[in-house]
């Protein structure tokens, strides 16, 4: 027989998420990951089954330790920490409906505060080492040519993995003004302009696999070997293997994963001159706040460059006015 908690928690993902909110599918399995990381807490931490996991055995302590247990155990991020809370957060608060009995403890875990993160640092690549990635796949093959289009078209539409892979023929509009559209979080379509040299290879890449011809529209844009949609796994092995390959050390060398492009992408825009508005409706990003990581990362750049460079003008003795026994006779019949 299920339990309370196995009972609320089905019907949170699905009536609640998918059903009243409309949550997406990646929405969806992102609070389902979490859920089955706290199941595997209380299994391995607390010698609780999963099949008899109920509703009692939730309090604000238990949901700490899962916490403090995906950081040190499991080595998360603080952000991963924060995202896993909010999830937790949200089933609690959603159940206080559900069952006001238990509405203390509910407004218990809630009331779990969010772990304060320092100043995030945004990794990116270089143009050099941008331009050195995009240009590392063999064109003279046509899997090379489909991972330049696939390289290309990643960096400059700056998609999310997941938007990314969700992407079908129909998706891009080759004709001036050329754009993807971009299904992103929340089910919010936005359309990305590309650049010229993108679409060149788009249209190109088109036409070698036919998909230029009637019929393909909502075929995957790109496709693995077994013809199905690539995977987020996929993108990121076909970043991996240029990588190790690349002729320039400080790229194979880099933090690189396809959110680090997409990054790379937001902050060449921004250094570029870019104002910060178009490049969150680029991003998809809802609040401008979000968007100004990449002001503040391009700022400290700057200040340290800045500080490198005049480190022979500006020395931090102190000044001579104290050895001025004129200026010091002044001041003393103030």
């Amino acid at each position: 027989m299920a339990t309370d908690f196995a009972v609320l928690l089905h019907r949170f993902l699905t009536a609640h998420l998918a059903g009243l909110r409309g949550c997406s599918p990646n929405t969806i399995a992102s609070y389902r990951d979490t859920f089955k990381l706290l199941i595997a807490w209380f299994r391995d931490n607390r010698s609780v089954p999963p099949d008899r996991l109920t509703l009692d055995y939730f309090d604000a302590d238990a949901v700490t330790g899962f916490l403090d247990w995906l950081e040190t155990e499991r080595h998360n991020s603080i952000s991963t920490r924060n995202q896993r809370l909010a999830a937790v957060s949200s089933f609690f608060r959603w159940l206080q409906s559900q069952d006001p009995a238990r509405m203390a403890c509910c407004q218990s875990i809630v009331a779990v505060p969010a772990k304060r993160d320092a100043q995030p640092r945004v990794n990116h690549l270089t143009v050099a080492q941008t331009r050195c990635l995009l240009a590392a796949p063999d064109r003279s093959t046509p899997r090379g040519r489909r991972d330049a289009t696939l390289l290309a078209t990643l960096y400059d539409t700056a998609a999310r993995v997941s938007e990314f892979t969700d992407l079908t023929v129909r998706d891009i509009r080759s004709q001036s003004p050329a754009l993807a559209v971009l299904t992103g979080k929340g089910r919010k379509t936005r359309h990305v302009p590309l650049g010229d040299n993108t679409v060149a290879l788009l249209n190109a890449y088109l036409t070698e696999h036919g998909l230029d011809r009637p019929g393909h529209d909502d075929h995957p844009l790109f496709t693995n070997q077994h013809h199905r949609k690539l995977s987020r796994g996929g993108v990121a092995w076909i970043l991996t293997k240029y990588q190790a390959n690349a002729a320039d050390p400080a790229l194979a060398g880099a933090d690189l994963s396809p959110h680090i492009l997409r990054h790379s992408k937001a902050m060449h825009l921004y250094e570029a001159g870019v104002a910060l508005p178009f490049i969150r409706d680029i991003l998809g990003h809802v609040d401008l706040t979000t968007t100004e990581i990449y002001a503040r990362a391009s700022t400290e750049a700057k200040r340290k460059a800045l500080e490198a460079a005049y480190t022979d003008i500006i020395t931090d003795e102190l000044p001579e006015w104290n050895r001025d026994t004129g200026l010091l006779d002044w001041l003393s019949g103030l």
